[in-house]
């Protein structure tokens, strides 16, 4: 038996993967089960099959992009549903590398590649965000939320789990009129926008991509509040002055574990006395991992989804840990609208760009829902305190703001 077959016959038990050869030769793996669903791809040539055998993300994954592995039968999304099905976390189970060695080096040149000093950040953050402008709004929610919605219920729509999202933050960050904000990470500056409008908060929010500090200066512009949000293009590390509260939506994942300490203690220093901050950010759920080597060389350079272990043993230093909220589905649900969304628009994202670039996307789509779905990934919200006193002693208050909020 090749090392393909041993592979595959070691990952798919239920549910049943047809692979046809570059030379025609049929084989399939797993049986029939309930829930699970029957997939068939084609090998387009002989490299295929040791690529993925060898590195089974990023040789699955380039060999997706080249138009080399064809999924005949569905789409990429359910062959990567099949291979997580087949090894879901709660399992105590993971897709291993069919080799120890190659697994070893992959943790090792994570290691290596979070190390994200000032330059570095810039040209990863500028590698995913500045892209063209076009892509996001074939995708994104009215208010270009890249990051996981909060659905109240799994059928809501992208718009209002978005919104509900705002609302769920604004609401555990305690804001009130006259209070200054730093969001770190403003993305295209929806979040900072909100703030205001709802709290009479003045908001600095930071931003290392040049598309996304130019649609968010143009949205403030546009919003007539230019004066009270402010956009800059600067490093987190280099930001000054004091703040009563600090919001950051997913762009810890760029930080990088060798970096969390300063994170945290630069965090701590921006604070005033009464300070408080809300960290969302994907993590992972058990211990610390690494990123696979496709998303780092694909997707996100220097990216990291840190487990809880690594936030607390940073943050304990500098800041109280007042709250803690874990959201196991929500990105999984948000991912699927992203996907539906992509997929309805695949000829204009392939005009953009082409379709090479789509299917990578749509690898990176499927991949993170699955892994969302079925594997290690999940989203935390973490409230920090520079004091114990600094916010109510109960819950209470997040859950009254939070329904005012979805009044208006």
């Amino acid at each position: 038996m090749s090392l393909f077959d041993r592979f595959l016959s070691n990952m798919i038990k239920n549910g049943v993967l047809t692979v046809t050869l570059h030379d025609g030769q049929v084989r399939k793996y797993g049986t029939p089960a309930e829930g699970y669903p029957d997939i068939a791809v084609r090998m387009a040539d002989s490299r295929v099959a040791r690529d993925i055998a060898l590195k089974p993300e990023l040789g699955a994954g380039e060999a997706y992009m080249d138009h080399r592995l064809i999924v005949e039968n569905d789409d990429i999304m359910g062959l990567l549903t099949l291979i997580r099905l087949n090894a879901p976390w709660e399992d105590g189970l993971e897709i291993a590398d069919a080799h120890l060695v190659s697994r070893l080096w992959g943790q090792l040149k994570g290691k290596l590649d979070r190390w994200n000093w000032d330059a570095k950040s810039k040209r990863n953050v500028a590698h995913h965000y500045d892209l063209d402008d076009r892509l996001y709004d074939l995708f994104l929610d009215e208010n270009r939320q890249y990051s996981c919605g909060y659905f109240r219920e799994p059928g809501n729509d992208l718009d209002t789990a978005q919104r509900d999202k705002m609302a769920h933050i604004a609401a555990k960050l305690d804001l009130h009129p006259g209070m200054r904000v730093l969001d770190i990470g403003s993305g295209w500056g929806g979040m900072s926008l909100y703030l205001n409008k709802h709290f009479d908060v003045d908001v600095l929010g930071i931003t290392l991509s040049e598309e996304q500090l130019k649609w968010s200066r143009a949205s403030a512009e546009k919003a007539g509040v230019a004066d009270r949000v402010k956009f800059e293009l600067v490093d987190y590390r280099n930001v000054t002055g004091t703040f009563d509260r600090i919001v950051s939506v997913g762009m810890f994942e760029h930080v990088g574990p060798p970096h969390y300490n300063a994170f945290y203690r630069k965090c701590r220093d921006l604070l005033t006395t009464d300070g408080a901050m809300l960290l969302h950010t994907i993590g992972r759920m058990g211990t610390p991992g690494f990123t696979d080597e496709w998303a780092s060389k694909y997707i996100f350079p220097g990216g990291y989804a840190p487990s809880l272990s690594e936030m607390t043993a940073a943050s304990e230093r500098y800041l109280i840990q007042t709250d803690c909220e874990t959201w196991r589905l929500h990105y999984a649900w948000t991912l699927r609208h992203w996907y539906a969304r992509i997929m309805a628009n695949r000829a204009e994202i392939e005009k953009v760009y082409d379709a090479r670039f789509f299917r990578m996307w749509q690898f990176y789509f499927a991949g993170c829902t699955s892994a969302f779905e079925h594997g290690v990934l999940c989203v935390y919200q973490l409230q920090y305190a520079k004091n114990r006193r600094a916010l109510p002693v109960t819950r209470d208050y997040m859950h009254k703001i939070e329904d005012e909020l979805r009044r208006r």
